[in-house]
């Protein structure tokens, strides 16, 4: 008997099942938490500013997404909003207002405020480098989570394209922190 569940479990090893990677990786905040979706891949942090990142899976013939979450992050719309919107660059003859989007969702526990901004990024692999990197047709969505004692940033950043393939599930999946 032994011998059979032995030889069962390998099978199962084998032929592929219940690998770690399977398994959704589960972002927690402070109180709040939630499964990332499927498509989601997680990947290590490129820098020490970001508890959680991830590879979202590109629109057709355009690059992947990447979704980065950060703890212990500055509060409230009225620094950060402003600040995120300068580092967009609008089309001749518009504002960067004219190119941004303000939201609040609704989470228990947490206020939830989001800016979504879509053009030519100033891109800076970190907030303090001096080199940036033009990225035209670029979407980004910025979400302050703001628990009673913690504030998250959660950043999608791609082409347009691809960030609207998965703003919705964004939405979807900052709702449903619990």
């Amino acid at each position: 008997m032994r011998c059979a569940t032995y030889s069962l479990a390998a099978i199962f090893v084998l032929a592929g099942g219940a690998r770690a990677e399977d398994k959704p990786v589960v972002v927690k905040l402070i109180k709040l938490s939630a499964p990332a979706p499927a498509d989601w891949k997680s990947e290590k942090p490129s820098n020490r500013l970001r508890t959680y990142q991830f590879k979202l899976p590109g629109a057709k013939d355009h690059p992947d997404a990447e979704l980065s979450i950060m703890n212990e992050s500055l509060p409230g719309t009225d620094k950060n909003f402003p600040k995120w919107k300068a580092t967009f660059v609008p089309p001749e003859g518009k504002t960067v207002d004219d190119i941004s989007k303000t939201a609040k969702w609704e989470v228990p526990g947490a206020t939830v405020n989001v800016l979504d901004v879509t053009g030519t990024w100033k891109y800076k692999e970190r907030p303090l480098d001096k080199k940036e990197t033009l990225l035209e047709d670029w979407r980004v969505i910025w979400v302050i989570v703001e628990e009673k004692d913690e504030t998250h940033h959660i950043r999608l950043s791609g082409p347009s394209v691809t960030v609207a393939e998965h703003a919705k599930a964004l939405e979807k999946w900052v709702k449903s922190l619990r």
